[in-house]
């Protein structure tokens, strides 16, 4: 049995320049889909899968992410002063009890691979997974992370979130060199950063999911720089395959890229829908609108 999956790493750094003027004192995933922030979804999914603790490697201006998964006591207080039972139940139980979290700085943006490195001290020589909070996954019956655990547990080697996407966008996306290994299920030989349509290997992309081995951290101290001078967790993975079995597989969920305006507004509506108190009312009014 391979190792069990305990660690999950959230690189949380990063500035949000296309949120802009919304990211300029507030962090990105910290932005709300309908109640709850992005990082709040992204750590419901990494505690679904079995993650006791939380890994975040932060930036200057992350406090109140830290803040989040604290406990409030004033406002507990006050909540529980005015028997406002459901919302102090709903504020206390952001996180399960035997779930911890961990903060990482990472001084430097030297990029995701780079910030993957920084979490080195907290991982330790365990596998982990990481997940990208603009990605905002929603389940089919699982979560992404569930079904990722499931592979990695029985196939025992790494693991990258995948979806396969029209061949004109390849140029957006981590794309990878693979052969069918089963059902929703590719065995890599290679991966290519955002290449053109004409250049791509494939049409199946990488996104915000990763369950990775700890050898990946000695790849990501000696691989050289890549573009824009980051340290880039694709080419980390690239040699990675040159020393062990990775696999891609294709979640049944939905993906929203909450780093973009138009899949954040996407998100929020669908996620709306879908909300036990507001879906009725807020379908009603979107069948009133005109457009």
């Amino acid at each position: 049995m391979p190792q069990k999956i305990r660690k999950a790493v959230f690189p949380v750094a990063g500035m949000g320049t296309r949120f802009l003027p919304a990211t300029k004192a507030n962090p990105k995933e910290m932005l709300t889909v309908v109640d709850k922030p992005l990082i709040q979804y992204a750590a419901e999914e990494a505690v679904s899968a079995g993650i006791t603790e939380l890994i975040f490697v932060t930036g200057r201006n992350k406090r109140s992410i830290a803040d989040h998964f604290d406990k409030a006591y004033e406002l507990e207080a006050e909540l529980e002063l005015k028997n406002k039972t459901a919302l102090l139940e709903t504020v206390k139980g952001i996180l399960p009890k035997g779930v911890s979290c961990i903060y990482l700085r990472q001084a430097d943006a030297l990029g995701l691979g780079h910030a993957v490195s920084c979490a080195r001290p907290a991982v330790g020589n365990e596998p982990f997974a990481v997940l990208l909070a603009d990605d905002l996954i929603m389940g089919n019956g699982k979560t992404c992370l569930q079904e990722m655990v499931e592979t990695y547990e029985y196939h025992g080697c790494s693991v990258l979130g995948a979806q396969q996407v029209p061949m004109e966008d390849t140029s957006k996306y981590g794309v990878v060199d693979a052969e069918k290994a089963g059902d929703r299920l590719w065995s890599v030989s290679g991966m290519v950063e955002k290449p053109a349509p004409e250049d791509a290997p494939s049409n199946i992309s990488v996104v915000g999911r990763y369950i990775l081995t700890p050898h990946i951290f000695d790849l990501l101290e000696t691989i050289p720089s890549g573009a824009g001078g980051e340290i880039q967790l694709t080419d980390a993975i690239a040699e990675l395959l040159q020393k062990e079995r990775v696999l891609a597989y294709e979640f049944t969920g939905k993906r929203y890229d909450c780093g973009d305006k138009l899949g954040y507004l996407q998100a929020n509506v669908e996620y709306a829908l879908k909300h036990d108190e507001l879906g009725e009312g807020f379908a009603e009014y979107l069948r009133g609108l005109e457009v």
